[in-house]
């Protein structure tokens, strides 16, 4: 059974995130323990019961989801479930090349870790803003926020499904063209509660420091294809993996578009590795009756790998 890896993302996180998972399955624990020689806090105990109140802060987060999102991929690999393709949602996009082997479980951890210590450094003295607009098609949304570039940056920072793209950039431009997206017939726009403008231009002093802090790492070309947020598909040949995470960080994210690849591929079923099922109502919108499992929790490891076995 040919499966695609689909990583969640930043805002899905939740306290009590993988506590099954480390009890029941080794290889989770043992990824989870060797996290924690990354970084410089008590991981396990944030991800599992998150007593400080900080999962939801950038540079806690991070590590954490990619923490759980190795772990996992750990599990399923064990039990001989590997992806064909993989993406992410922004910071999955570190899972998606760790399950590619560009590199190991422990750099992935580390390289969000200091990833994110640098987006809430970025985001910094901004008085700043996302929003996500629904019921809008690209270009009219396009057009309103050129509309209100002179209040500011304001560009679409992701491109999630048919009907669901979010804005960010400076607080006053991005109301302005959220109020100029509804009179295009935006059926609503809803603040969203993130601390900074993430994947617009306002985040070029984080792309700035990944660009130097990648120096110092060594990326393994993909075993498997890996579709890139700020393309929307694979990369070229002459594109470099680093140079593309560098314009990430900054740019729009074209998960419609890495989805519509994925089901392009040849794939049998694509499986969300969580927490949360944001990526499954994506794909359901995006590409309507393609297979899509959600797999968080010991009970959906085990639903998988029944459906695996039955599906050869």
């Amino acid at each position: 059974m040919k499966l695609g890896f689909l990583y969640a993302g930043q805002g899905s996180q939740h306290p009590g995130m993988g506590a099954d998972l480390y009890e029941a399955y080794p290889a989770f624990r043992q990824v989870m323990d060797a996290a924690q020689a990354e970084v410089d806090f008590d991981l396990k105990r944030t991800c599992f019961e998150d007593p400080e109140g900080v999962l939801n802060q950038t540079r806690y987060t991070q590590p954490c989801m990619v923490a759980f999102a190795a772990g996992l991929t750990a599990v399923l690999r064990e039990k001989g479930i590997v992806p064909s393709a993989a993406a992410g949602l922004s910071l999955g996009e570190y899972s998606s090349l760790h399950a590619a082997g560009v590199f190991d479980a422990r750099t992935a951890v580390r390289l969000v870790a200091f990833r994110g210590k640098a987006m809430e450094e970025a985001a910094k003295g901004h008085d700043s803003a996302m929003m996500a607009v629904l019921g809008l098609e690209r270009e009219p949304l396009q057009a309103a926020c050129e509309a209100a570039a002179d209040l500011g940056v304001v560009v679409i920072a992701n491109y999630n499904c048919p009907g669901q793209l979010v804005i960010g950039g400076d607080k006053t431009a991005v109301e302005q063209a959220a109020a100029l997206a509804k009179e295009k017939g935006a059926k609503r726009c809803m603040p969203l509660k993130v601390s900074g403008p993430f994947h617009t231009p306002l985040m070029k002093p984080a792309g700035e420091a990944l660009e130097r802090y990648f120096q110092g790492i060594s990326f393994v070309a993909p075993d498997i294809p890996v579709l890139f947020n700020c393309l929307g598909r694979e990369k070229e040949a002459e594109d470099s993996i680093p140079a593309l995470l560098v314009r990430q960080v900054q740019s729009s994210v074209f998960m419609e578009d890495s989805v519509r690849r994925m089901a392009e591929l040849g794939l049998d079923a694509l499986v969300e590795i969580g927490p949360g099922k944001a990526l499954s109502g994506f794909v359901k919108k995006t590409v309507p009756g393609f297979p899509v499992h959600a797999v968080e929790t010991v009970a959906d490891v085990e639903a998988l790998e029944r459906l695996v076995k039955e599906n050869g």
